[in-house]
């Protein structure tokens, strides 16, 4: 373990925010703290003074204020260099882009968003864009959930991010040994898996560290982006293109070893529910797995994506038995950076919405354990027919019920605080009809999970 995990681990009693309140820590992009919607419920570590340059805490991150930027080691939990930079065409883009969903955009506009799809210069501007805003915009759904939880920012994703360069294992003689070239593959593999883990561990002991009680996680690695990094680590250890066959098992052997070493994530803030996106790819995660969402223990929800509360979302990410629950994703309405807002689909917004649920429920009991506020989440959800096959649960998450099952359950057992939740609290209704009469969506316009692999 290194000094500074030691070090967190050793101040963590210094670390903790206020105890009225959960702490959701928002593992992302970066998180616009300054927000209107987000500096009134901004988590403050007590433990430090602003701007002096010091480590009061001893925790091995100098004024870590707000919380911490993993991407480049420092406080800075946004780059505002990058304020501006939302223009008319992303604001266009997004626009169509939720019409289509619903089946209420127009010829023109389909074929204008078609264009800018295929436009490789926009596509990079809206890359960027999005990785700048997205933390923001998931952590003003979660602060919408949660009145009284606080919001800690943590930097994971880099504004712009490349794929690590792959160092000593290029062997142009061992091309034609199958053998070899499989261990070589694997070994590069495995060391861009265990880069990735290592780093989410050591933010697992942040948060650990820091006493948040909920962790958002709206990143991830899907099979097609793994496909692509492969080929990528195929290329620069052989100098050759793999075939078909080889992208597809590599990519599954590249999920399967990031999920293996994601244990230790988890492992390391027991106290901690973290809450995953299932992917925005449409693919069942049963069968083709995405990372971090199929990682599986008593502290870890994976979220699918619904349209309202009545259909699920075309783009969404699904699985009878590694998706646990859904949770409204298409349209949603949050904050971007500069006291802006902006209305985004995937089920990065969905997943924010159940971890402002999960902090709402600790801060009514805030003796729950992970697995106690996990299974009201998911023993209070509004069962619905279209998610039979698609979740575990078979149901959207209930905001009120929830909240109802945790208010019970500082008197009876969990299990007896669910069920009468049940009885006592209706299921939700649709506020607002963005189930489409026919939905125009295409694949594509719905970006990938934001991850630390880019290409």
């Amino acid at each position: 373990m290194s000094k500074r995990l030691m070090g967190l681990l050793i101040a963590g009693t210094l670390l903790s925010s206020s105890a009225l309140s959960s702490t959701i820590a928002i593992i992302d992009s970066g998180t616009d703290m300054k927000h209107e919607v987000i500096a009134p419920k901004a988590w403050v570590n007590t433990g430090e003074i602003d701007g002096n340059n010091r480590d009061e805490d001893r925790n091995g991150y100098q004024d870590d204020i707000y919380g911490w930027n993993f991407a480049e080691s420092n406080n800075q939990v946004i780059d505002y260099s990058y304020l501006g930079t939302l223009n008319d065409d992303i604001r266009k883009f997004f626009d169509i882009q939720a019409k289509m969903m619903v089946g209420s955009a127009s010829t023109d506009e389909i074929k204008w968003l078609r264009e800018k799809v295929q436009d490789e210069e926009f596509i990079k501007t809206l890359s960027i864009y999005g990785n700048f805003m997205h933390g923001t915009h998931v952590a003003g759904i979660s602060a919408k959930k949660s009145e009284d939880a606080k919001i800690m920012a943590v930097k994971l994703i880099p504004t712009e991010v490349k794929l690590p360069f792959m160092l000593g294992l290029e062997n142009s003689n061992l091309q034609n040994d199958k053998g070899w070239i499989e261990t070589l593959v694997k070994k590069g593999i495995d060391l861009l898996a265990n880069t990735q883990m290592t780093q989410l561990e050591e933010i697992s002991y942040y948060v650990a560290g820091h006493k948040a009680r909920v962790a958002n996680g709206s990143f991830g690695t899907g099979y097609p982006q793994a496909k692509m990094i492969v080929e990528t680590v195929y290329k620069q250890v052989l100098r050759k293109d793999p075939d078909a066959a080889e992208v597809e098992k590599y990519a599954k052997y590249f999920i399967n070893a990031l999920i293996n070493a994601g244990q230790k994530i988890i492992k390391a803030a027991p106290e901690t529910l973290f809450v995953y996106a299932a992917g925005n790819d449409g693919l069942n995660n049963d069968e083709y797995g995405t990372s971090p969402a199929n990682i599986k223990g008593d502290n870890v929800l994976t979220v699918a994506a619904t349209m309202g509360l009545s259909a699920i979302a075309p783009f969404s990410n699904y699985g009878k038995k590694l998706v646990d629950v859904a949770a409204p994703g298409v349209s949603i309405n949050s904050a971007v950076p500069g006291d802006q807002y902006l209305r985004v689909s995937g089920t990065s917004q969905a997943a924010p919405f159940v971890a402002g649920v999960a902090g709402k429920v600790l801060d009514i009991n805030p003796a729950l354990t992970p697995k106690e506020v996990k299974d009201i989440i998911l023993g209070t959800v509004d069962k619905k027919e279209f998610l039979a096959e698609t979740v575990a649960t078979s149901g959207i998450v209930n905001n009120d019920r929830a909240a109802k099952a945790a208010l019970l359950s500082l008197s009876v057992s969990v299990t007896d605080a669910i069920s009468r939740s049940r009885s006592e609290v209706r299921d939700m209704v649709e506020q607002e009809s963005i189930v489409p009469f026919k939905s125009q969506y295409e694949k594509g316009i719905v970006l990938p999970l934001s991850s630390g692999f880019k290409l």
